[in-house]
């Protein structure tokens, strides 16, 4: 598991300017306040220029708070839009190029054509579902129970995806999933984080031609936990879940309008790094659906078989000669 990328400091240097810029406007509000307080034209001599008096402390210390206030506002817009000015323009939905399906090296076909670098043993684990699946069963999938894909199959983009790009993460939404998170303010990996399927993302921009404006998105993604599977043949990560995931995601040179991820898979079942390229194509008329996998998944699992639920609420097979779940703790009943 040697293939690990160096993480260099990506603090956003603007982000202490501003910081320190918005203190100094606190402190100055708070020196004009102590002098609302003490000023001799404002000083009380008898109950009628007590009235007077209080109430223009009062406006006066309100107009230096809407000042403030302002002040701050248009700090953080002036940062907001500096920011924006470094980042690509990943706006819009991105989705699968036409004709592609869900297979996960984009070019060959799924299953065996995957020409994944296995090693025998998990070589073994995909035979094994491509030929369970031929007889009607769901082979090594776990998504057919709704189990978050996770990364890296998560950014297939078997539905849309968008990215939401803020200086310290960058968000990837899903239609099916929750959003993906990965942290670019320049942080190191956790060390008891608890594991998940889409695991833990640190990644770090890059401004490779020079031209002053971040790029690429490098990531490195760690801390899964299982069953995870590349794409829908079943083809498997380890069960360890050790894996490493490295991406890199850029815009096409020529189309921008066609965004690129490199995908390094590092893990236990690999005989070596593997890497795939996937493009996504972008789509400015964006449509979103509300999809949740548990409304309509009719396949029910009962200890290692999976069996479906028929249209009048039945349970039934899905393989010829499949055994019935085993029903000892329910109370037989004759007809």
């Amino acid at each position: 598991m040697g293939f690990r990328m160096q993480h260099r400091n990506a603090a956003d240097t603007s982000a202490s300017g501003r910081d320190r810029y918005i203190l100094l406007l606190l402190k100055n509000a708070g020196a004009s306040l102590g002098n609302a307080r003490g000023s001799p034209h404002l000083a009380v001599r008898n109950g009628r220029q007590a009235g007077r008096s209080q109430g223009s402390v009062m406006s006066y210390r309100m107009a230096i708070g809407v000042t403030v206030v302002a002040a701050l506002c248009a700090a953080l817009v002036g940062a907001q839009a500096h920011d924006e000015s470094k980042y690509p323009d990943w706006g819009g939905q991105w989705k699968r190029p036409r004709g592609i399906g869900t297979q996960w090296d984009q070019t060959k076909p799924l299953g065996r054509a995957q020409e994944a670098p296995l090693t025998p043993e998990f070589q073994a684990v995909l035979e094994a579902s491509i030929k369970d699946q031929a007889s009607g069963g769901q082979g090594n999938d776990p998504h057919v129970t709704c189990v978050s894909n996770g990364v890296p199959r998560i950014m297939t983009a078997t539905f849309p995806i968008a990215f939401v790009i803020t200086p310290a993460v960058t968000y990837v939404h899903f239609e099916a999933f929750m959003p993906r998170r990965i942290y670019t303010d320049g942080r190191q990996f956790p060390k008891n984080e608890e594991p998940s399927y889409q695991g833990y993302s640190v990644g770090k921009w890059l401004d490779t031609d020079g031209d002053g404006r971040y790029d690429t998105l490098e990531v490195e993604t760690r801390n899964f936990k299982g069953p995870r599977t590349y794409e829908g043949s079943g083809l498997p990560l380890h069960p360890d879940n050790e894996s490493v995931i490295l991406e890199r995601i850029y815009l096409d040179k020529d189309n921008p309008d066609l965004l690129h991820n490199e995908i390094t898979s590092i893990d236990h079942a690999l005989t070596r790094p593997w890497t795939v390229t996937k493009t996504y194509r972008r789509d400015r008329n964006e449509l979103w659906q509300d999809y949740n996998c548990d409304e309509a998944n009719n396949h029910v699992v009962i200890g290692k078989e999976n069996y479906f639920l028929s249209g009048d609420g039945l349970l039934m097979p899905t393989k010829k000669d499949q055994p019935p779940p085993d029903l000892r703790y329910f109370k037989q009943t004759r007809k």
